[in-house]
């Protein structure tokens, strides 16, 4: 390492998928989220084994860092705890215990335990606020020189939102929503009051919607949120309890909609798709309305959002077509573990800076770094054919070995014989979206894929749909987008027919765009596909079961893809039969469980 070298780490954890990142220069080399390593779906814990491999990828060690970088503030977050507490007290005394002795034992302590856990690092630690993370990690990470930002979560430290401008290489967040009054947290209530998790399965309600009418549409507007034209909002909490207890509803918001609070597991009837599509309508008005005043307000076409609202691309999609709003960035990790990216941005923006930040509002600097923008969510481990070779012989498993070109014609043949294929390699990818490198990919003209996949090889639910992976340079022919989306962010209308797989009920599809310059070997499979078919659509969903994180390493793939229906395994330069593997290996792999997300 240099002097000139920069290196910041950026820190997330202790909520929900906590992660690391790394940059150098101003450009994130390395990211990944914790659950990855540990195997544990949104793991919250420190994410030691993130840093140790980011560390590990730059060739550097804790002591040679700039700086580290937390993606919220403590203290202040701590106050909204203890206040909200008070304000509400006695209601929340079976939480307060619990919650209190969270903060007090771990998470007011996180200097000290960066410290501990870097051991040879000695310098600063910088605390940006949560919302100042989030607009920082779409905006220093986007292509625009000027752009309005949103930001939309569940809650900070005490904003739940936030929204302003970024020009040149100044962030400044001119508005936000204060606790409890919450767009992420209002999702997340219809997400439990529907008997799924919080903080783990709104995008089922998301996909669960297009089965519905937004018939309680109304309701909600009347009852529980006022939103006024510039997309600002208040709550009625008297609907609510997540502010003081340990439950996000109570029976006043289940008497509104005339039944009981869902169990979990409970396998929707039209009604509970019809409160499905009522949240999501809207969560649409809402995010639509922000983008329209964000456009009266500053005349910019480009949009930089961040926050886990960032990640509902239905909403994403009505943004584009239907404000003036033409380019849009978000942040592909736009959740809690994107934090670590954006506070490692703020920071190293900030130290370089040689007048001092400009607090609240954001930071100034003489000029950006322009010549960084995001490419790749590709930021993650990479094994070698090596390192797979060796694992194959471990377990003494059958394989092709082929050259690439055999390798590319071999998995489209395989995928036109309606064989569902594991595709492990690359570096894996940061973000809760599997873009190629850790993917499962299937034949999108087969219409009973999409329950096979679901049903049989995912294990999940048979309304959830599928995305599809599109060349980029047939985007306009098959869907109604003029954008490209390689991150997934996005839902538009299929236009052509001929992909039922991948064709949700409502005629949609959260689509993929994918050029050779991102990713050669991905690109050629779909490629080879359309030479073949003439079709440049393949499903592409995550390589994991349900309730697993996304596979990580070698055996995370054979793992996942002996204990579930996949047909074949494309893993480096290998081939692999599920006929041909060994039955106590099967197994073996059988005995993993993970917990129902």
């Amino acid at each position: 390492m240099t002097k000139s070298q920069i290196y910041v780490l950026g820190v997330s954890c202790f909520y929900h998928d906590s992660a690391a990142a790394l940059l150098k220069d101003g450009k994130i080399i390395a990211a990944a989220h914790e659950e990855r390593f540990t195997r544990k779906r949104h793991d919250e814990a420190f994410p030691e084994n993130a840093v140790n491999f980011c560390l590990t990828f730059a060739g550097i060690k804790a002591e040679d860092l700039t700086a580290v970088a937390f993606y919220d503030k403590p203290f202040l977050k701590f106050e909204r705890i203890l206040t909200t507490y008070v304000d509400t007290w006695p209601k929340g005394i079976f939480s307060w215990v619990p919650a209190m002795r969270e903060w007090l034992i771990k998470k007011l302590w996180i200097k000290s335990l960066i410290y501990e856990k870097l051991e040879t690092y000695d310098g600063s630690i910088y605390f940006p606020e949560h919302h100042i993370a989030h607009a920082a990690s779409a905006y220093l990470a986007s292509p625009f020189e000027r752009a309005a930002i949103l930001t939309m979560d569940g809650v900070g430290e005490w904003a739940t939102a936030a929204k302003g401008l970024g020009e040149g290489a100044q962030i400044k967040l001119t508005h936000q929503i204060d606790f409890p009054h919450s767009l992420g947290l209002l999702y997340s209530a219809f997400t439990y009051y529907l008997g799924f998790k919080v903080n783990s399965a709104e995008y089922k309600v998301m996909g669960l919607a297009p089965y519905g009418k937004p018939r309680y549409a109304k309701k909600i507007l009347d009852n529980l949120i006022d939103v006024k034209t510039d997309g600002s909002f208040r709550l009625n909490m008297n609907y609510f309890t997540y502010h003081y207890g340990l439950t996000m509803t109570g029976n006043k918001f289940a008497d509104l909609f005339g039944a009981p609070t869902r169990p979990q597991g409970f396998k929707p009837t039209q009604e509970e798709m019809d409160v499905a599509a009522s949240i999501q309508a809207v969560t649409d008005e809402i995010m639509v309305r922000n983008a329209k005043d964000l456009y009266r307000t500053y005349k910019t076409p480009n949009l930089c959002m961040a926050g886990g609202v960032a990640l509902n691309c239905v909403s994403n999609g009505k943004i584009l077509t239907k404000t003036p709003m033409k380019n849009l960035f978000v942040q592909p990790a736009a959740g809690d573990a994107g934090g670590s990216v954006g506070a490692a941005l703020y920071v190293y923006h900030t130290i370089k800076n040689e007048d001092p930040p400009a607090g609240r509002a954001g930071l100034r600097m003489k000029n950006k770094d322009s010549h960084w923008t995001w490419e790749t969510c590709n930021l993650g481990p990479e094994y070698t054919n090596a390192q797979i070779h060796k694992l194959l012989k471990k377990h003494k498993v059958k394989y092709q070995k082929l050259t690439r070109e055999k390798l590319i014609k071999e998995t489209v043949r395989l995928i036109k014989d309606q064989k569902v294929v594991g595709w492990f390699g690359g570096r894996m990818e940061f973000g809760p979206r599997a873009l190629g490198n850790r993917s499962i990919l299937a034949d999108a003209r087969n219409a009973e894929n999409q329950k096979r996949v679901n049903l049989a090889i995912k294990f999940r639910e048979s309304f959830r749909p599928f995305a599809p992976v599109v060349l980029e340079e047939k985007i306009k022919e098959w869907f109604e987008a003029d954008w490209t989306d390689p991150y997934m962010l996005t839902v538009a209308q299929v236009k052509k027919k001929g992909i039922p797989a991948v064709t949700h009920v409502d005629n949609s599809a959260r689509f993929q765009t994918i050029n050779r310059q991102q990713n050669q070997n991905y690109y050629d499979v779909v490629h080879e596909f359309y030479m073949q078919t003439k079709v440049p659509v393949l499903i592409n969903t995550s390589f994991n079961q349900r309730g697993e994180p996304i596979v990580c390493t070698p055996e995370d793939a054979l793992m996942c893809f002996l204990r579930t229906n996949m047909d074949n395994l494309v893993i480096g330069e290998y081939i692999l039969d599920k006929q041909a593997m060994p039955v106590t290996l099967i197994g073996k792999a059988k005995k993993m469980k993970f917990a129902a997300d």
